[in-house]
């Protein structure tokens, strides 16, 4: 099955937000409460599980990624990166930093740890993990583990150039405010998709990350 053709995802028309839901409670997003959370998630149930390889030639392979939460002064911000637009797959696009396991992995953990350090030098000695949320299948058939950890500065980082042309913040509040969630609805193949974006500054944040994080989103509301 071919993919969907979209170009340009900023063009694809928003249909709505969800600002009928309410934003995590700041009380809810600080380094103990996140620590309690995922000691003793309480019941809930992920909004998104992927796209089950929907237009994959290959047969499922695991990887996992950072959610990498940094304890800043005025509160948590999720470290991002933006791709090299050269690269095949994704080029531009706003991700977490992560990747396809290796043999040496041993875990999820392991495989969201050392692509991290490999993608913008970030060292393991800063990072506390906390725990996963659930895996999410990719339209090319990448099962990936969420690793959701705390980050301590003071860290420099090292980004490899040819896969990350740079790494920001994005404050945590602002993502786990649904008001900023943007549901777009684009016709193809004779029915219709969607996707979620969270557009920050001159960021455009969607598809696979934006799921993970309405993810996380979910867990820490519930």
């Amino acid at each position: 099955m071919p993919r969907p053709p979209i170009l340009d995802p900023q063009a694809v028309p928003v249909i709505g937000t969800s600002a009928d839901l309410p934003a995590v409670p700041l009380e809810r997003l600080t380094p103990a409460a996140l620590r309690q959370r995922f000691e003793t998630p309480p019941p809930w149930q992920p909004e998104f599980r992927g796209d089950g390889g929907l237009f994959a030639e290959r047969e499922p392979a695991q990887a996992a990624v950072l959610v990498p939460l940094v304890e800043r002064p005025e509160g948590l911000s999720l470290l991002l990166t933006r791709r090299t637009a050269h690269l095949r797959a994704h080029a531009g696009q706003i991700s977490f930093p992560g990747g396809g396991a290796e043999a040496e992995d041993d875990s999820p953990e392991a495989t969201a740890l050392r692509e991290t350090r490999e993608e913008i030098g970030l060292a393991a000695e800063h990072i506390e993990v906390l725990g996963r949320l659930n895996e999410y299948v990719t339209v090319t058939n990448f099962h990936v583990t969420p690793v959701v950890a705390l980050v301590r500065p003071p860290f420099a980082l090292a980004l490899d150039a040819f896969e990350v042309a740079e790494a920001f913040e994005v404050p945590l509040a602002f993502l786990m405010d649904p008001a900023h969630h943007q549901r777009h609805r684009f016709e193809w193949d004779g029915g219709q998709r969607e996707f979620l974006s969270m557009p920050w500054r001159d960021y455009f944040v969607w598809g696979a990350t934006a799921a993970m994080l309405r993810n996380l989103y979910r867990l820490l509301s519930a």
